[in-house]
C-alpha cells in the first residue's frame, strides 16, 4: 500500500512537506500491468503522470530506434514516464509491473500550494506559523490560488477570545470573516423566544461568511465556548481572496449539462418557499440547516444549488466548498428562469 515514504523517492514529490506527501498519497492510484500491456501510446494527451514502482517498461519512440528501458529503482524511474504531452513514446510493460498514477492538475496544484505555503512560513512574522499548515488542511483553502496565499495570510488579524464572549450577534451587519485558530465556538439562531443550536465549531473551522456573501444582516449568533484565538479577515479581503475562488457560478445550459452528468439539484430556500414550487428533481436543504445537514451529503456527488436570486445559494456553495464538496451555483436563481417552476 502506498504511503508518504514511498512517494518521497519520486521527483518532484521529494520536495514536498510531510503534510503534502500525505495528501499526495490520497491522490495516487495504483496500476498493475502484465507483460506486453500498453500503458499509453505515442501522440496521446492523457491527464495523468505515471511512475514505475516495480518491474520494467520499454519506451518506444516508434522511429526505428531501440526502445528505452526503464527499470524500477533506477534514477530514471524516479521521474514521470514520458512526461511531455502529447506523449513522445509508447510505453509497454516488459515484465509484470506496478505503477502509480496522479492526476496532473491535482498534483500540480498540490505542489504549487505546498511551495507557496513554505514561502509564507519563511516570511511570516508571527510566533506560530504551524497554523498555516493546519489551515491548508481545510478544503476551502486548498482551492485558493497559490498567488493569493501571501496576501491572504498577511490580511488575517489575530484576536484573543475568552469563554462566553459573543463574536457575532444575529441581526447585525457583517464586517469580518473568522477562523478559529484555537478553542471552540457555538453557532445559535433565535427563532421566536427559543434559541436553537446550529453547530459547534472547532479549531480550523470558519464562520461569518453568510452575511458577507449575501449582504444581509447576520442570521445567527456565535459565542466562544473555550478561551482561544480567532483570526479575522476584513470583508473586502474575504470577497476578493477567498469567496471568489470558492463560489463557482454556472449558466442554465451548463447546469442542465451537469444534471445530465448526475449532479443533484438542491433548493436552499425555506421549506415554505420550496412547497410553493421548485425545480423538478430538487431536494430541499434550507441554508440555515446546512451546517447541521452537510455531513449527510455524498462527497462524491456534484451539487447544483439555487435559491430565488442566487444570494443564498452562493453562501451555501461557499459553506459546502469549505467542507470539500463540489458545489456550483445556478446563475440568477429561480428569478433568472423563463419557465415557471414545478409544483
Amino acid at each position: 500500500m502506498l504511503n508518504a515514504n514511498n512517494l518521497a523517492q519520486l521527483i518532484p514529490l521529494s520536495e514536498l512537506s510531510g503534510d503534502a506527501l500525505n495528501q499526495a498519497a490520497n491522490l495516487a492510484a495504483e496500476i498493475s500491468l502484465t507483460p506486453e500491456q500498453v500503458l499509453f501510446r505515442k501522440g496521446t494527451a492523457d491527464i495523468h503522470s505515471f511512475y514505475l514502482l516495480d518491474g520494467e517498461v520499454a519506451l518506444d519512440s516508434e522511429d526505428g530506434s531501440q526502445p528505452l528501458r526503464v527499470k524500477a529503482g533506477g534514477d530514471t524511474a524516479r521521474h514521470p514516464l514520458s512526461r511531455l504531452k502529447p506523449r513522445t513514446y509508447t510505453c509497454v510493460a516488459r515484465t509484470p509491473c506496478k505503477l502509480v498514477a496522479f492526476p496532473d492538475d491535482a498534483l500540480d496544484h498540490l505542489i504549487a500550494r505546498d511551495q507557496a505555503t513554505a514561502y509564507e512560513v519563511t516570511e511570516f512574522e508571527g510566533d506560530d506559523p504551524q497554523w498555516m499548515f493546519d489551515l491548508l488542511s481545510n478544503p476551502a483553502f486548498s482551492k485558493v490560488p497559490p498567488c493569493n496565499l501571501h496576501t491572504l495570510f498577511n490580511r488575517f488579524e489575530a484576536m484573543p477570545v475568552v469563554a462566553g464572549q459573543r463574536i457575532l450577534k444575529q441581526g447585525e451587519v457583517g464586517d469580518y470573516y473568522y477562523l478559529i485558530r484555537s478553542g471552540c465556538a457555538r453557532v445559535t439562531r433565535q427563532v421566536g423566544d427559543k434559541e436553537k443550536i446550529l453547530a459547534e465549531l472547532q479549531a480550523g473551522q470558519g464562520f461569518g461568511e453568510e452575511a458577507l456573501i449575501s449582504g444581509e444582516p447576520r442570521n445567527a449568533s456565535v459565542t466562544i465556548l473555550t478561551a482561544g484565538e480567532l483570526m479575522r479577515l476584513p470583508a473586502a479581503d474575504f470577497d476578493s481572496l477567498l469567496r471568489q475562488p470558492l463560489v463557482k457560478t454556472v449558466s442554465l445550459a451548463q447546469g442542465a449539462e451537469l444534471i445530465k452528468q448526475g449532479a443533484q439539484l438542491i433548493d436552499v430556500r425555506l421549506e415554505s418557499e420550496f412547497g410553493e414550487g421548485s425545480l423538478k428533481g430538487s431536494i430541499n436543504l434550507p441554508l440555515y440547516l446546512l451546517r447541521l445537514k452537510a455531513n449527510s451529503l455524498d462527497r462524491n456527488q456534484t451539487y447544483l444549488l439555487y435559491c430565488q436570486s442566487g444570494s443564498r445559494s452562493s453562501t451555501a456553495a461557499f459553506l459546502l466548498s469549505q467542507r470539500g464538496f463540489d458545489a456550483r451555483v445556478l446563475q440568477g436563481g429561480l428569478a433568472g428562469l423563463k419557465k415557471p417552476v414545478s409544483r
